[in-house]
């Protein structure tokens, strides 16, 4: 099928929702395209709850993100199992997870997605392509022109002719298609000058483990749920990193931030931070009567940093991806069966895989959590030294950028990678989003709306997250439908002082917060 449209994004993850969502409320004809059945991305098909910062109920995201977080809690609220004093909380959160204010199944979050889009769904100008992936496209004088979209369903083909494209895939998948200028993987310290970037030569393949997320339900002591053996236990039973503190399936891991071993329970009493309360998304005592609590399994043990699977040939990637969902699996028989506890006993049988709250067929998520993609070379590139504490001494906050287009916050955290590096976490300030790190230095109407924007290895690592996702994206759909308005590129937007100026306020007549208040943007996370 043949379609003309306005703006078109590929990939429907956090950013892809949002920029669909503010370039259809300007008015554009929009398609949204996505190789999954799902809206939402890491929120959804990858089962990851949403890593936010510690001022989110109050400032630092988009006024729609916050819709869409209260959506979730009012479809909560609306359950009539659910407990009065839990459905009276201002800030319910329905998982009572550690990790976030919000922890949600992803199978409710996907449907208050899917009721965010609905009313442009209904008015015809947003059109939704499921299950479809770009594979390829036709760039004329630095201008897209058409990409072509395949159907894992065996759908016809769909070509796609748009005036301005996004990029919210995953792994920028529309960079290599183009011929973008993009980077992939870890840069080296003598390009970038970051403090924390490799002092050797740039490594394309030094990238950030995966981690196939899955959901864990909590059955009564004497259920069995114990899943078949799989075929790869052996292997990952008796795997060891080199930097890595104990065995893959085991309790030992690295604390994030100072390299040491760590010791996290599965479960611990009263206040402990302990890994089943990590990422848990149903708590169960809020219900009446109480239901069984729902876990996600996010953790260090099924991080799979073997091997990387962006920019290699597409079967060694499909068999890559199958040995991270192998892992996972794993981990999950080794806590059914040998997972030691604190009784001096092994194993907890009881522990079944949650397909309900994934609405997937085996409990895992759908699709795997990619925490970093290739990233456009940028007409303007954040490093480090913008936003690192320690790159930037005396307490004067995260860098500055007069072509803010919105706001974010997290410390600069980079999992263990392909290349045998540990943990990076490190301090960071409350940071913009600058307009020139989501404008490619030369094709004309491309946009990053995703993690492919122009930051390095060592930022993505604080601009990954659920909420700056976001808001890439939607001031990502934003900038398309400004720069049709003006019939100008958007990179003319950014250049001129008076379209700039229009574009910013029209963010926030969106919603989109631009800057941090004063007492909180010179605060270390």
């Amino acid at each position: 099928m043949d379609l003309d449209c306005d703006v078109l994004i590929a990939g429907a993850g956090c950013g892809g929702v949002a920029a669909a969502r503010s370039a259809a409320v300007l008015g554009c004809q929009v398609v949204l395209a996505d190789h999954s059945g799902w809206l939402g991305g890491q929120l959804t098909a990858q089962a990851v709850p949403p890593d936010e910062h510690p001022w989110v109920e109050r400032t630092g995201i988009t006024a729609s993100y916050r819709q869409m977080r209260e959506a979730v809690r009012d479809r909560y609220r609306a359950d009539p199992r659910l407990r009065g004093e839990a459905r009276r909380q201002a800030h319910l959160n329905p998982g009572g997870g550690w990790v976030s204010t919000l922890c949600a199944e992803p199978v409710v979050i996907h449907a208050v997605l899917q009721q965010l889009l609905d009313p442009y769904l209904a008015a015809g100008n947003l059109r939704l392509l499921r299950h479809y992936r770009p594979v390829r496209a036709e760039v004329d004088a630095d201008l897209i022109r058409v990409v072509e979209f395949a159907s894992s369903r065996g759908d016809r083909p769909a070509v796609v002719h748009a005036a301005q494209v996004i990029d919210a895939t995953e792994e920028g998948d529309l960079l290599s298609l183009t011929g973008c200028e993009h980077v992939l993987g870890a840069e080296s310290n003598a390009g970038t000058g970051e403090p924390h970037a490799r002092s050797g030569p740039p490594d394309p393949f030094d990238q950030q483990a995966l981690t196939w997320c899955a959901a864990l339900e909590l059955g009564p002591a004497g259920q069995d749920h114990v899943i078949e053996r799989p075929a790869r236990y052996g292997f990952w039973r008796s795997y060891r990193a080199p930097f890595w503190p104990g065995p893959q399936l085991g309790w030992a891991t690295q604390d994030p931030e100072t390299g040491r071993p760590l010791h996290r329970p599965l479960f611990a009493p009263g206040a402990a931070k302990d890994l089943w309360r990590f990422r848990r998304i149903r708590d169960g005592a809020s219900y009446q009567p109480p239901v069984n609590d729902v876990t996600v399994v996010n953790w260090p043990q099924n991080d799979y940093w073997l091997q990387p699977i962006t920019g290699v040939p597409e079967d060694v990637r499909e068999q890559r991806l199958a040995d991270a969902r192998e892992l996972t699996r794993c981990v999950i028989y080794w806590l059914q069966t040998e997972a030691p506890r604190p009784d001096g006993g092994t194993g907890y049988p009881q522990l079944r895989l949650a397909v309900d709250a994934l609405g997937t067929a085996d409990g895992l998520a759908a699709a795997p959590y990619i925490r970093e993609s290739r990233r456009i070379r940028s007409e303007f590139t954040v490093a480090e030294q913008h936003v690192g504490v320690a790159s930037r001494p005396g307490g004067r906050g995260a860098a500055l950028f007069r072509d803010s287009v919105g706001v974010g916050s997290y410390r600069i955290d980079l999992h263990p990678s392909t290349a045998g590096h540990g943990y990076l976490d490190i301090s960071s300030y409350p940071f913009q989003i600058p307009l020139g790190a989501l404008l490619p230095v030369r094709l004309d109407n491309l946009t990053a709306g995703g993690k492919c924007l122009g930051v390095t290895h060592i930022t993505n690592g604080c601009y990954r997250l659920h909420p700056v996702e976001w808001n890439t994206g939607e001031a990502a759909g934003a900038l398309a439908a400004y720069a049709l308005r003006c019939h100008v590129p958007p990179r003319a937007v950014r250049a001129r002082h008076r379209l700039l100026a229009e574009y910013q306020q029209l963010l926030v007549e969106l919603g989109i917060q631009l800057s941090w208040p004063d007492d909180i943007r010179g605060t270390p996370r």
